[in-house]
């Protein structure tokens, strides 16, 4: 009886209970059906490897945890949001089975599904926060596209909400600057719905200037003439009157309508974005807005390279002012490049500890850029070679050189250089790549180059093509770098397989650049007077451009380190002999009595860039040495010369690539190429070669060179026939003394890594009076 009495009031404690949420669900409203959004604590990651920065893992920050994203019903619209999240415009792909590894912790998203405009990943379908029945080996990943999203912001990118400003131009007002580039001078202006509108200048000062002028890709700005522009905000005259502005430079005749969208601006001058100052919106109707002022006028400096408009004088002017004390090296682009300073007479980096926009935009503006658009971190420009200077640069933004920001110099433990600070600053608009375009390739990185002629005063461009003649690595750097395609994979001097264009005409040739260009025209050519022997369409000049490049450095320690000479019988170099790795006397010799002199050394080859080192010519069309049983990739991949101080070369030698492999690699970096076996050649990123000092050919025949002080010389890939990031540092310089006997290897160093001033004093080494090295 007790049994059934307690199972009874069990029974009535649920029905009321029962009753008591019925009533309290009826008297509130129904919870939304869809999972909802987790809120403001969302945050999103890339994470695994190998991967570039735009793609990986796909890692997300919910309830305080960091989990993944399992792929189960993924899609590019899912991809598509999480890229946007990340601030990236738009998704390029996606990947499952978690290609990029395997990731920890909880397994935050199942069957997520989007139709690709959401604002937020927990604004899609899926099964809620934490309920998955995947494994790590489903985690998903994503490849989105390398362009920031204008304005946005996480640890080092622009941050612009949707209320803020995001895209400003400035707009020329007189005639004669409607055609001229860079506009330096105009009206600001803002993105407003299908159109642009304008800033009251109420409270406009050159402070705001300088973060217009930064935005722009200019140094710093300069004071206006306010008055002048006081005509543009004023109601259009009468036709008769139009001429009345006589010999002023004449305005624009059709005046704009002037629709005023912000007000009160306010920067402090550090900011890299207008969207990061203080200002209000007009709201309602503005028509009436802004009656004590005018539209916002700013005027800037351009910086050296965009000052006049040849670009291979502007890079020679600006060599002649002097060496800076701060530069940009491995970038594609202009204005863009791991961040590289100089200290006692010696280049090296800056690691990335705190490096953000304000440090980062100072550099750019002390290099005569304008303000930072990104400051990038863990190498993404390649990795620097020497010391690392700098480490916690911390600057306010308004110093004139990086030197004067507070920082720490490094220990050996602090950093290394795929810590390797970098930057991409903004640069003014100069219109190259609208002079330029490729045709018939199979994706819009490839093609036969097409450049526009005639373009000027609103004509329409002649489009052309250019002759193949002589086209090489270096011109289609420049190519590929007006195109805005990053790096050169390949030169092309024929493109029959690309013919599918109704351009037929060729219209430039003797093109010859030096590899800095911005654009084609600044190169030497042959102008209005063609002289091409072959016209025809097969013969025209292509490019194969890439987002990424190697960069091959010498090791210069062990080349000091592994120096000697030796004597060796003629009978045991036959087939050095065979493949020119021996003075021309050697021909002369009575073989096989008597002995060469060489000068024996370990090269070790390091490729520090962002793609791989592939020799230029496939495996079919590699050369078989049967003296020495092995195949040449490339005919020539170093170039060694012992010169006289003064320059004159007294010795040579090369070597051609027989065995282009990864010897060893940084720890973390799997080896990809050998040569056993008739395998792929190469160098992976990370990786290096070494030709040991035992090897046939790697040396100088010095058998005629007389006792006296000379350099050693080293080229790496010394006729540019693969594509590097940067050919400035492929040469590797050393002093020796020889006495006839024995030889003084010392100072070695790769060829842009000292000051001007250190490599003169390099060059005027006066030799050695003992063997004592200090």
């Amino acid at each position: 009886m007790g049994s059934c009495g307690t199972w009874a009031w069990q029974e009535l404690l649920v029905l009321l209970s029962s009753l008591l949420w019925l009533w309290a669900d009826s008297a509130q409203p129904t919870p939304p059906g869809p999972t909802p959004n987790p809120g403001p604590q969302l945050k999103f990651r890339l994470a695994g490897y190998p991967r570039k920065h735009n793609e990986g893992r796909v890692e997300v920050f919910y309830n305080d945890e960091w989990g993944t994203i399992c792929d189960d019903d993924f899609t590019l619209a899912n991809a598509h949001v999480l890229c946007r999240h990340l601030g990236f415009v738009a998704a390029a792909g996606w990947a499952h089975s978690a290609k990029y590894g395997k990731g920890v912790g909880r397994i935050w998203l199942d069957n997520v599904n989007c139709a690709g405009g959401e604002k937020s990943i927990g604004d899609c379908k899926h099964r809620g926060w934490g309920n998955s029945d995947c494994s790590h080996e489903e985690d998903a990943g994503v490849v989105c596209k390398d362009e920031r999203i204008p304005g946005f912001k996480d640890s080092n990118v622009i941050e612009s909400e949707q209320s803020h400003v995001e895209e400003v131009r400035l707009r020329p007002v007189v005639s004669g600057a409607r055609r001229q580039l860079p506009v330096s001078e105009g009206i600001v202006e803002v993105r407003y719905k299908d159109g642009w509108a304008q800033i009251c200048d109420e409270g406009w000062d050159s402070r705001n200037s300088h973060v217009v002028c930064g935005m722009m890709g200019f140094p710093a700005e300069k004071k206006v003439n306010r008055n002048f522009y006081k005509l543009v905000s004023k109601s259009q005259p009468k036709q008769k009157h139009r001429e009345d502005v006589g010999p002023r430079k004449r305005l624009f005749s059709e005046r704009q309508q002037l629709n005023y969208r912000l007000h009160s601006v306010s920067c402090t001058g550090t900011e890299v974005h207008l969207s990061m100052c203080a200002f209000e919106f007009y709201r309602g109707n503005a028509s009436a807005a802004c009656r004590a002022g005018m539209p916002a006028v700013v005027s800037c400096v351009p910086g050296p390279l965009f000052t006049t408009a040849n670009g291979h004088k502007k890079k020679q002017r600006q060599q002649q002012q002097g060496q800076q004390r701060i530069r940009l090296k491995g970038g594609a682009k202009v204005g863009e490049g791991r961040v590289e300073v100089l200290k006692s007479s010696e280049w090296g980096t800056i690691c990335d500890d705190r490096w953000n926009l304000l440090s980062a935009s100072v550099v750019c503006r002390e290099l005569g850029f304008g303000s930072a658009k990104e400051a990038l971190t863990g190498a993404r420009m390649g990795q620097g070679t020497g010391p690392i200077h700098m480490n916690e640069v911390q600057c306010l933004g308004t110093e004139k050189s990086l030197w004067s920001c507070p920082f720490k110099n490094i220990t050996q433990e602090d950093c290394k250089h795929t810590e390797d600070a970098a930057v991409r600053c903004n640069i003014p608009y100069m219109g190259y790549e609208t002079l330029i375009r490729l045709s018939g390739g199979r994706s819009r990185f490839e093609g036969r180059v097409e450049v526009a002629l005639g373009a000027g005063d609103g004509d329409q461009p002649h489009w052309g093509l250019v002759c193949g003649e002589g086209w090489g690595t270096l011109e289609a750097m420049v190519a590929c770098r007006q195109l805005g395609l990053g790096f050169a994979n390949h030169g092309l001097q024929e493109t029959w397989y690309w013919d599918a264009s109704n351009v037929t005409e060729m219209v430039l040739s003797g093109v010859k650049c030096a590899g800095h260009e911005m654009s084609l025209s600044h190169c030497q050519h042959h102008g209005t007077s063609l002289n091409c022997r072959n016209t025809g369409t097969r013969f025209a000049a292509g490019v194969i451009c890439s987002e990424t490049a190697s960069d091959l450095l010498l090791h210069a320690p062990l080349v000091q380190e592994t120096a000697y000479i030796e004597d060796r019988p003629l009978h045991m170099l036959y087939c050095a002999a065979e493949e020119n790795c021996l003075a021309s006397s050697a021909r002369l010799a009575n073989w096989p009595y008597g002995h060469r002199r060489l000068l024996r050394f370990s090269s070790q080859i390091h490729n520090n860039g962002r793609a791989d080192f592939r020799p230029k010519a496939g495996r079919h069309s590699w050369v078989w040495h049967e003296c020495h049983r092995h195949y040449h990739s490339m005919d020539i991949f170093t170039h060694y010369d012992i010169l006289t101080p003064n320059g004159t070369k007294v010795a040579e030698g090369h070597k051609a690539s027989f065995c282009l492999e990864d010897t060893e690699c940084e720890e973390g970096v799997a080896k990809r190429y050998e040569c056993a076996n008739f395998g792929e050649q190469g160098i992976t990123v990370g990786c290096w070669d070494l030709y040991r000092h035992d090897i046939d050919c790697q040396w100088i025949d010095i058998t005629d060179v007389k006792p006296g002080n000379y350099i050693l010389q080293v080229v790496i890939n010394p006729n540019f026939e693969v594509a590097e990031s940067d050919f400035t540092n492929n040469a590797m310089k050393c002093n020796c003394k020889y006495d006839g006997h024995r030889i003084w290897v010392h100072s070695c160093h790769i060829g842009d890594a000292l000051s001007e001033e250190a490599n003169r004093r390099f060059e005027q080494y006066p030799g050695q009076l003992n063997n004592q090295i200090s």
